[in-house]
């Protein structure tokens, strides 16, 4: 029997029970159409998370309290209070560290936000301007608080777009008095709407000087961050050493198995974001996997079913020459052919889910969440639906090619 018959059979086949075909498949559809939206979301949240460090330039080293977690059992060193003011002096004194160019403590909370009757509560974040001129936003009115302010720690703030809108309305917010924590605050300036810039929604936050912070927000002197600016990405490495050196003195460690911080570089970040979203990814895949397992068993009863249905077919089919290879051939291609029409149905609607899921999550986050459609990820699922096919569709096909055309004929 030439091929071409094979395939035109196992067409007509299938095309003769549609609605059974359909929801035979439909285990098919949901596993592949779980992994292209796994893996594009994945993909999304990589970019989405890498584009937001991006925010920090290239040049910038993150500068964190705790050793740096290795697994489960040291996830609790991450929240060690251990950088301070002390820290910051001797990274910005003069030749400690070649190559440093902007040094910017940060202390951040979350507490409300009032004035008169109006309240919000939204990220205040304790900083320097290096901080700002690091995320590249100025107020578009009043002033930023200068280095004086930062000395004396008073009570300044600048508002984001949304919060002054929030509690000020159409009234100008700068030099009004607006309290956090039972503190009066003047606001001296506000900045003009950004969005979400390197993880911080900028219109949802207050900036006051970190040493304030300190003081009538965290009560300690603690800081929950140091970003290191430098001068070119060349000397990172370098720097990064220089930094542990000066840091490990200054808290008295002489082994570093005992460091209470840790240095993140840009790399650093690019290669853990990577390591994370594949490993989720690879997790939530294994599990999208299951549904092609129980498809792949739906499509092998209802082959047994059809071989049942079809016994005296194939009796007649055999008495007139058809060979065993023949019989085999067209169950195998049926079953085949019915799990990559759901491989190709799952790609659909897996991209489909994926637009709609990035267009909610884009309106959530407020922030442009990209589809990125796994085309290598597609090609792969249509490959693994077709081996699901020919995997759980081999037995059916074979007690097919097996029956005895006399008993076959025979068969009420």
């Amino acid at each position: 029997m030439r091929t071409a018959d094979v395939v035109r059979t196992a067409f007509s086949s299938l095309n003769a029970n549609r609605s059974r075909s359909a929801l035979t498949i439909l285990g098919i559809v949901v596993g592949i159409a779980s992994m292209i939206l796994v893996v594009a979301a994945g993909e999304g949240a990589r970019e989405l998370i890498l584009g937001q460090l991006q925010g920090f330039g290239s040049r910038t080293l993150f500068i964190e309290p705790g050793r740096e977690p290795t697994g489960p059992s040291s996830f609790v060193e991450i929240f060690t209070d251990s950088l301070k003011e002390q820290d910051v002096r001797a990274l910005t004194m003069r030749g400690n560290v070649p190559g440093i160019t902007d040094v910017a403590p940060v202390v951040i909370g979350s507490y409300a936000v009032s004035w008169r009757n109006e309240s919000v509560r939204t990220s205040v974040i304790g900083a320097t301007d290096i901080f700002a001129e690091i995320l590249d936003v100025d107020p578009d009115q009043g002033v930023f608080f200068d280095d004086e302010e930062i000395k004396q720690r008073s009570p300044v703030a600048i508002l984001g777009s949304e919060v002054r809108r929030k509690l000020f309305g159409e009234t100008d917010a700068v030099g009004q008095i607006a309290r956090i924590k039972n503190v009066n605050f003047r606001v001296v300036g506000t900045m003009p709407q950004r969005g979400n810039i390197s993880f911080f929604d900028v219109d949802n936050l207050v900036l006051v000087p970190y040493t304030t912070a300190q003081q009538y927000l965290t009560g300690t002197d603690y800081l929950q961050t140091i970003l290191v600016r430098v001068e070119s990405e060349d000397i990172i490495p370098r720097v990064k050493e220089d930094i542990m050196g000066i840091l490990r003195a200054n808290h008295g460690i002489t082994d570093p198995a005992k460091d209470d911080f840790h240095i993140t570089t840009p790399a650093d970040a690019a290669e853990r974001v990577s390591m994370i979203t594949g490993i989720l990814t690879a997790l939530l895949t294994a599990v999208a996997a299951i549904s092609l397992v129980v498809g792949g068993i739906g499509i092998m009863n209802i082959m047994l079913v059809s071989v049942t249905e079809r016994t005296r077919e194939i009796g007649l089919r055999k008495a007139i020459g058809a060979t065993r290879r023949d019989i085999l051939s067209q169950f195998l291609l049926e079953a085949v052919l019915l799990t990559a029409a759901g491989g190709i149905g799952g790609i659909g609607l897996g991209t489909a889910m994926g637009y709609a899921t990035s267009f909610v999550l884009s309106r959530a986050l407020g922030t442009p969440w990209t589809f990125v459609f796994p085309l290598q990820a597609a090609a792969f699922g249509l490959v693994v639906a077709a081996a699901v096919g020919f995997v759980f569709g081999l037995y059916p096909a074979q007690r097919a090619a097996r029956l005895d055309p006399v008993e076959a004929l025979r068969y009420e």
